[in-house]
């Protein structure tokens, strides 16, 4: 895209936040590190454990949704599963410490973020879309400091397809010129290349073991771009 381009065309651009803007999945590594640790199971072994806690966090996503609340209590009910002792109330104010202990840490901006998020805002319209409880992501939001380059936040419970499409009608984006970014397979760049929109995907070694999978090739029109960092951005709009 040449200089003029980006001048006179400009785009939508949809940017997920978590492990996209900021550090996030991380620090749930580190409290499910810290548990498996405190749990110190005699049989199973650590990725063991972690299987169980996958199964248990996708059961606990149905009824409980995203989030730090949803997170504690995983832990708490694959404690329960694995453990020959009872669940305590102090084990469970424990166990519950290894979550909430996120809540502590400071907004980490991926590298330059804030920077390109002001190049792209001057050139593209840009709309927030990320997932999960709408208190704790807003809470972000808020303390980042970059919520006035976004004209739209939207905190919404699942990022499907369905989902890409009501955003889409909300705010009558025109499909060809819209992009969903983010690093996530399953939430960012597979449903919304299925509602018709493009994709940047943006790899983070971090990313949640549940958001892993195949990137969907892109069936034209929709176009797939892959980039290694989200500065690279500022190179292509």
């Amino acid at each position: 895209m040449s200089a003029t381009e980006k001048e006179y065309d400009p785009q939508t651009l949809l940017i997920d936040a978590d492990d996209t803007l900021w550090e996030n999945n991380i620090y749930f590594e580190r409290a499910i590190a810290n548990f498996i640790s405190f749990l110190n199971h005699h049989e199973y072994s650590a990725e063991q454990v972690r299987e169980v806690l996958n199964d248990v966090e996708r059961e606990c996503i149905v009824n409980h949704g995203y989030g730090l609340q949803s997170f504690a209590h995983a832990l708490a009910q694959t404690f329960e599963r694995l453990s020959v002792e009872p669940l305590t109330t102090g084990l469970k104010r424990t166990i519950h410490g290894f979550a909430h202990a996120i809540a502590e840490h400071p907004v980490e901006f991926l590298p330059r973020v804030p920077e390109t998020l002001q190049y792209l805002a001057a050139r593209h319209h840009l709309i927030l879309l990320t997932k999960g409880a709408i208190a704790e992501q807003s809470g972000k939001v808020e303390r980042s400091g970059i919520k006035d380059y976004f004209s739209a936040i939207e905190i919404v419970a699942e990022k499907n397809t369905e989902t890409y499409c009501d955003v889409i009608s909300k705010y009558n984006l025109a499909a060809d010129s819209t992009w969903m970014i983010g690093n996530s397979p399953r939430s960012d760049i597979n449903p919304a290349l299925a509602a018709g929109i493009n994709a940047v995907f943006i790899p983070h070694e971090g990313t949640w073991i549940l958001e892993h999978e195949e990137v969907a090739v892109a069936q034209p029109p929709c176009r797939l771009l892959v980039v290694e960092k989200f500065e690279s951005l500022s190179e292509h709009f």
